[in-house]
């Protein structure tokens, strides 16, 4: 059998075995088809797929399998940052400039503490720092996955709520826009290259002039002219950033990011988030779930490790975001609840965090067991947001 024949079995298997499971299993109430889709990756990975059938597994994913899918993987995620970048609200957000920034603040910079010192505890023992990463990189790295909120998941979480276009909607777009914007600059922070600078600075001038004429060329030009020069201004970005050193995922949020995204219709850059979740996202999920691995390179303290590294993880994520909130909710005078829901819908990852310490990997900043405990918490906070905030919101309705 031909490789042809072979992607289209496994891409058979990446698109309907999460959609079966969702449907069938009825999980929405806990699990969005984005968490299934996590999941699944996990499964067909070498950790677990690989493991039970390595027959299947090297049949399914042999290298020239990989490579493909790795090239829609990459595509997929640029688009979705590059569209999470165009959801920014700045203006809104810079209009109500005191709450904004007094809430934003608290609920990055609190789990972010919270995240640091449980890394500065994982690290206390070989195996969790990458071959090219330094100490104080792993735990900046791990407490912004932390602190970090998935906006394009909030979106679809508020959607399912049904608060997404309500003052209380408009009020978390606001409070994850300026942490969208401080988690893609502390990434940066992170992959500063002192060899590269000189290109890192070449590609940060170079990128500012061609924002200002892309903003100005977008509003003169038609719908469809415009969709059609942001995917090439993002292409270009993408390359750019990931020549100066950064990354390719950097320079996507920030094609989106400087564009202002009123000038692309909203019924289409919603049609667009859910047709990347449906047909591509899910090949990008199990390109991540290939990365994971079950304790291998930690001294024989193996998947218990990694399993409660998770778990440290988690309460920090979601101890770090509520204790912030509240801390928000108190000097601002909030209604009582309001901290609850705010704290619970803010601690999302799923998305965003899975593609930051995709990042971090990548670059060897993190080991493959960091990466698979840092997917887990992501998986596991994201689940118990929609149950959480269910039973809350009827408290201040």
């Amino acid at each position: 059998m031909g490789p042809t024949e072979i992607f289209l079995i496994a891409l058979t298997i990446i698109l309907a075995v999460p959609y079966a499971f969702w449907r069938l299993l009825r999980t929405d109430g806990f699990a969005p088809l984005v968490v299934v889709q996590i999941l699944t990756g996990i499964l067909l990975g070498p950790g677990i797929l690989g493991a039970v059938f390595p027959a299947t597994y090297a049949f399914l994913f042999a290298p020239p399998v990989i490579g493909a899918l790795n090239g829609i993987a990459w595509w997929a995620v640029m688009l979705f940052v590059f569209a999470a970048g165009l959801e920014l609200d700045l203006h809104d957000a810079w209009t109500n400039r005191r709450e904004t920034l007094t809430t934003a603040a608290s609920a990055l910079l609190v789990p972010l503490a919270f995240g640091a010192l449980a890394a500065a505890l994982i690290l206390r023992t070989p195996g969790w720092i990458g071959p090219k990463g330094t100490y104080g990189q792993a735990v900046l790295g791990i407490g912004m996955a932390c602190a970090v909120t998935a906006l394009p998941i909030l979106v679809l979480l508020m959607e399912k709520l049904g608060i997404f276009r309500s003052p209380l909607g408009h009020r978390l777009l606001r409070y994850a826009s300026f942490d969208d914007v401080a988690i893609w600059g502390v990434l940066a922070l992170i992959l500063v290259d002192w060899e590269r600078m000189g290109r890192q600075a070449l590609f940060l001038g170079t990128f500012a002039l061609a924002a200002w004429g892309m903003r100005k060329l977008i509003a003169r030009v038609g719908e469809n002219d415009r969709w059609a020069i942001g995917l090439i201004w993002l292409a270009a970005s993408g390359f750019a950033a990931d020549w100066s050193g950064l990354h390719f995922m950097v320079g996507a949020f920030l094609a989106g990011a400087v564009l202002d995204g009123h000038h692309f219709d909203m019924a289409r850059r919603d049609a667009l988030r859910e047709f990347l979740l449906l047909a591509v996202m899910p090949v990008f999920f199990l390109s991540t779930g290939l990365k994971t691995k079950w304790g291998d390179g930690l001294d024989g303290e193996g998947t218990l490790a990694i399993f409660g590294s998770a778990g440290l993880f988690l309460v920090a994520s979601i101890a770090g975001k509520l204790v912030g909130v509240h801390l928000a909710g108190r000097l601002l005078g909030w209604a009582k609840g309001e901290a609850s829901v705010i704290g619970w819908m803010l601690q999302t990852k799923a998305l965003i965090m899975i593609i930051f310490v995709n990042v971090l990997f990548d670059k060897q900043i993190i080991t493959a067991e960091t990466f698979t405990a840092m997917l887990l918490m992501a998986v596991a906070s994201t689940m118990l947001t929609v149950p959480m905030v269910r039973r809350r919101l009827a408290g201040i309705a």
